[in-house]
Formats: C-alpha cells, sequence, structure tokens
C-alpha cells in the first residue's frame, strides 16, 4: 500500500491557467469585465447558448462573446436588448462592478465546528472560512479535519466539485475510488470529489488534515 503505485511516472509539470502574480487591468477595462461576467451569469442560470441569445437580441454571437469575455463596451442599446432577452433590468449588469471583495479571518481553535453528512465519533470538522455571493462563480470551503478516535465505520462522502487534502499531523490509508494512499504529514491529495472517498484506515492518531472543497455556485 505505498503512497504511489510501482511503475507510474511523476506527472508533468502542469502550466498554471493564470499568473498568480497578475495584475488585473486598469481600471477602465473593469467595468466591461463585470457587466460580462453579468451577462454569462444571466445568461447560463436561463440554460440558454450564445446562439440563443444571438436570436434573442439580433446581435452575432462574435458580438455577444465579446461582450461576455469584457472585450468591448456595450452600448445602452445593446445593454437594452440584453435586458430584455434576459428578464432583467439594466442595472444587474452593473451590480458586480466596485463592489467590496470580501474576506474571511479565523484566529487559530475559532473555527465553526460543524458536523457533516456521514460524520462519525471522534472525527471532528472545523470550517476555517466562508464567503458568500463572491464573483468567482466558485464556492470554496476549507476544513480542518481531526480524528482522535477510530470508528468500526468511516465516512464516505461524495458530492460535486474538487478537493485537496493536505496531512498535517498523524497518519491515514485514504481512499478515493478503487485506490487507496498511505497520507503522511507533508502528503497532499487532490481529486474529483464525485467518486467515494474518505478515511479508510486510520494507521496514527491524532490526525489531522485540512480539505479544501470547490464546487461551482448553486
Amino acid at each position: 500500500m505505498a503512497k504511489k503505485e510501482p511503475g507510474t511516472k511523476s506527472p508533468r509539470k502542469p502550466l498554471l491557467a493564470q499568473d498568480p502574480h497578475a495584475v488585473r487591468e486598469p481600471r477602465a477595462n473593469n467595468l466591461e469585465m463585470a457587466i460580462g461576467h453579468e451577462v454569462r451569469t444571466y445568461r447560463k442560470k436561463l440554460g440558454i447558448t450564445v446562439a440563443d441569445m444571438a436570436v434573442a437580441t439580433g446581435m452575432s454571437v462574435g458580438m455577444l462573446s465579446k461582450i461576455e469575455n469584457g472585450n468591448i463596451s456595450p452600448s445602452l442599446t445593446t445593454l437594452q436588448a440584453l435586458s430584455k432577452a434576459l428578464g432583467v433590468p439594466i442595472t444587474a449588469f452593473f451590480r458586480g462592478f466596485e463592489e467590496p471583495r470580501s474576506a474571511s479571518f479565523v484566529k487559530a481553535g475559532e473555527g465553526v465546528n460543524l458536523e457533516r453528512r456521514g460524520t462519525r465519533a471522534g472525527h471532528h470538522y472545523s470550517l476555517l472560512g466562508h464567503i458568500e455571493n463572491n464573483s468567482s462563480g466558485v464556492t470554496v470551503e476549507p476544513y480542518l479535519i481531526t480524528l482522535n478516535a477510530e470508528s468500526d465505520v468511516f465516512p464516505t462522502f461524495q458530492h460535486t466539485g474538487m478537493e485537496f487534502l493536505y496531512m498535517l499531523e498523524g497518519e491515514v490509508i485514504y481512499r478515493h475510488g478503487d485506490s487507496l494512499y498511505r497520507m503522511e504529514p507533508g502528503d497532499s491529495l487532490f481529486f474529483d470529489a464525485d467518486a467515494p472517498h474518505g478515511p479508510e484506515e486510520l494507521v496514527k492518531l491524532p490526525a489531522r488534515y485540512l480539505s479544501i472543497i470547490a464546487y461551482p455556485h448553486q
């Protein structure tokens, strides 16, 4: 039960989708980005494609794509056509512009303790932060999980999104689908959370690890 199956090659170094040190475009372009984000969000809520929007507004698919990507500044006439097609007031497209961006700071030991479905005795979950209504389109839930008592039945989770684990203390054999991973301090595991997953065996207690779950806004 090794950390890595024999014969497996080390994964290639991935290319980051964005520069973590990038600086946003000047303020003049942020309004276009905010409008585009709102247009895309309302369109997806209605479950319609860009092609459907093109028919409803009389605009080209290319023009709508540029608007959603914040590449052009739409006129009032264009915004009026979009608001009519999406069934929202024109002002709805400006809600994301210059809104305050939230942050969540949690002092050591002050996380919100809660129970997740499938939780067993001796399994403690502390939510380390939560931001509602953020503009990213993604919900992120960071947990500090502490396992300090063995149980005959371990919780198995299965949910939408992605999950990242980082082992801080102890040793746990963790299951993801049909694979088992022996996790020790410093080890990490990143996986599709739609597969059944959870601690399979508690080898060394107490065990603590970070669990960061990310999934699209519902």
